[in-house]
């Protein structure tokens, strides 16, 4: 298995064999691509019971979804976190994996993006939900159409197709209740 360097991804979107819609050049670094934040969030909300954590957990449950305008922002207090999606839809072939990187401008004040569940299955095709949290000590400003995370692209050994239940979701989706 090896990560793709800028040749490599570009063949392969040039190829069709990895689309990322909208896409634009200067999304590309030595060895990822950069990610967007949408304008759709989904914050926490408190709620006077324990959450199960077992298989039918449904994180829209304990979440609120929200759209903010463009030119708007989000405030992220130290010690919180939320849910976002990126603009660009991520679609991969069958025998190349990911992984999704927080930005390190953004990480040396505190901002985690993707703090779990990093990995992307081969055959993916959605946009990414990202857990955002602010580990600093600063109240944050977060705006969308922001650069956040970088894409990491990797060939796996043998073919594989992620099915589940996120498998077509998008912004639209991901912020109604």
């Amino acid at each position: 298995m090896s990560i793709l360097a800028r040749s490599q991804i570009l063949k392969e979107i040039e190829a069709g064999r990895i689309r990322i819609e909208p896409f634009d050049p200067e999304m590309l670094g030595p060895a990822s691509v950069d990610l967007h934040l949408s304008n759709a969030f989904r914050f926490f909300v408190r709620i006077p019971t324990i959450v199960e954590v077992t298989n039918a957990l449904d994180f829209k449950r304990y979440t609120k979804g929200i759209w903010i305008p463009d030119g708007k922002s989000v405030k992220l207090q130290p010690g919180e976190t939320l849910l976002g999606i990126t603009c660009e839809k991520v679609t991969l072939p069958d025998n190349v994996c990911g992984w999704l990187e927080g930005r390190s401008r953004f990480a040396r004040i505190g901002l985690l993006i993707h703090i779990s569940a990093s990995f992307m299955q081969p055959g993916i095709s959605n946009h990414q939900v990202l857990e955002i949290s602010n580990f600093g000590h600063l109240e944050l400003e977060i705006f969308p159409s922001t650069p956040v995370c970088q894409f990491v692209f990797q060939r796996t050994e043998g073919h594989g197709a992620y099915e589940g239940i996120y498998h077509e979701q998008t912004p639209e989706t991901f912020w109604r209740d």
